[in-house]
């Protein structure tokens, strides 16, 4: 047993109590980012596409290296094929919510989801 543990007193253990609901509380109210509206499509920072997340399609963007195919499927939106030799931005896989980014740095291609809430980050490639 801890020798601090019977000093704490019921008042103690409410305020304790009440900062780890106060905690749990705001991881929703807080973190909530909202969903992922539209997919930008950008090639040496210009956008080349920028489409609702409302409808599956296709989005072929001409790089340097090649052309990057971006899937674009209801709420969410990923970078499916790439000539790059890492294939980082493929791995990423399907992205789902705001602010999110998926990085084609070889092509000089990125896509990221945007949301109604502003996001704080920018990205200019």
């Amino acid at each position: 047993m801890k020798p601090w543990l019977p000093l704490l007193r019921l008042g103690d253990w409410l305020v304790a109590g009440a900062g780890l609901v106060a905690v749990a509380a705001s991881f929703p109210l807080l973190w909530r980012g909202g969903a992922a509206e539209r997919a930008v499509v950008r090639l040496d920072g210009r956008i080349v596409a920028e489409v609702p997340l409302t409808a599956a399609r296709r989005i072929d963007v001409a790089g340097p290296l090649g052309t990057t195919v971006v899937e674009v499927a209801p709420g969410r939106a990923r970078v499916a094929s790439d000539p790059g030799p890492r294939q980082y931005c493929v791995k990423q896989g399907w992205l789902t919510r705001p602010n999110a980014v998926a990085i084609c740095a070889p092509n000089h291609v990125s896509l990221a989801l945007t949301g109604r809430q502003p996001g704080y980050d920018s990205l200019s490639y």
